[in-house]
């Protein structure tokens, strides 16, 4: 009932997003940040399995993992305001799908080093694509402002999603993982 009822508030929280990012209609770009990610697949899955591989950590990379990633993704979305273009970032993103599903998938535990590592050069593709896409009309504080708070609660609930699953359903979020990884390679390959 939980679930239900945190999948809920999230889709309610999020649907004005859908309805009204579009240019001319939101000068302040909030409501385009958030709907970035949330209606971006390649973003959506990468942002979610984020969450679930923070969960399945122990320690200090159960908060690293989020931080990192939502800290370097500004960075990211920041030089994307300003016009930098990484190579083959298109393809960055994708792999980061492919591979963050497959860590989910094996429920692998890297030193914190290396987790926080990978999450950040993931971040960074994902916040350079986000700031070259800044709306025209957009204030890019407030559309870094949504995609920040998007971002982060996609982490959340991912996270909610695996902490609030009994032991015996860790397949289900391997399967999760099985099933982001896919779409990774089905993206890499598109």
């Amino acid at each position: 009932m939980k679930l239900r009822k945190a999948l809920f508030s999230l889709a309610l929280f999020l649907s004005p997003a859908v309805a009204f990012a579009h240019p001319g209609h939101d000068s302040s770009g909030l409501l385009a940040g958030i709907a970035h990610p949330v209606t971006g697949i390649d973003h959506l899955l990468a942002m979610l399995a984020v969450g679930l591989w923070a969960a399945q950590q122990k320690g200090a990379a159960r908060w690293a993992l989020p931080v990192t990633f939502v800290g370097t993704m500004l960075l990211g979305g920041v030089l994307g305001f300003e016009g930098l273009q990484l190579p083959f970032m298109e393809t960055g993103i994708a792999a980061s799908v492919l591979a963050l599903g497959l860590l989910v998938a094996v429920a692998v535990r890297p030193p914190v080093a290396l987790a926080v590592g990978l999450t950040a050069l993931f971040a960074l593709a994902h916040g350079v694509a986000h700031g070259l896409e800044l709306p025209e009309v957009a204030s890019p504080w407030g559309y870094a402002a949504g995609f920040v708070a998007a971002t982060a609660a996609l982490h959340a609930l991912g996270y909610a999603l695996v902490r609030g699953l009994p032991v015996a359903a860790a397949p289900l979020v391997r399967m999760a993982g099985v099933m982001s990884a896919g779409a990774g390679a089905w993206l890499l390959l598109g």
